[in-house]
């Protein structure tokens, strides 16, 4: 059974940095494009990046304006989201998604 956990949230301050992680299990990892979406309170859950299947190709909403990288790592069935310059309208829960799965989410508040 096809399952992601994420982690690495946390409360943060502003312009700090986190990095989340989403690790999977019971899926062929390297054959999806893996993306990470948010949800923040009272929002619609939008899509924050998505990264190929070999880490060729990535794609970021344009709120992230260069403080987001993705990644992956096809041996560890990993992706991550390293998040710089936090600001407090970046706290949401983080999802990753495979196009079929979703993972529980990794809470990420920024407040002073």
């Amino acid at each position: 059974q096809a399952q992601f956990v994420e982690s690495g949230g946390g409360t943060v301050q502003p312009g700090g940095s986190l990095t989340l992680s989403c690790a999977a299990s019971g899926i062929t990892f390297s054959i999806y494009e893996m993306s990470w979406y948010r949800q923040a309170p009272g929002k619609e859950r939008e899509l924050v990046a998505s990264i190929s299947t070999s880490s060729g190709r990535t794609k970021y909403a344009d709120f992230v304006k260069d403080r987001f990288t993705i990644s992956r790592d096809n041996i560890k069935k990993t992706v991550y989201l390293q998040i710089n310059s936090l600001k407090p309208e970046d706290t949401a829960v983080y999802y990753c998604f495979n196009g079929a799965f979703w993972g529980r989410g990794t809470q990420v508040t920024v407040s002073s």
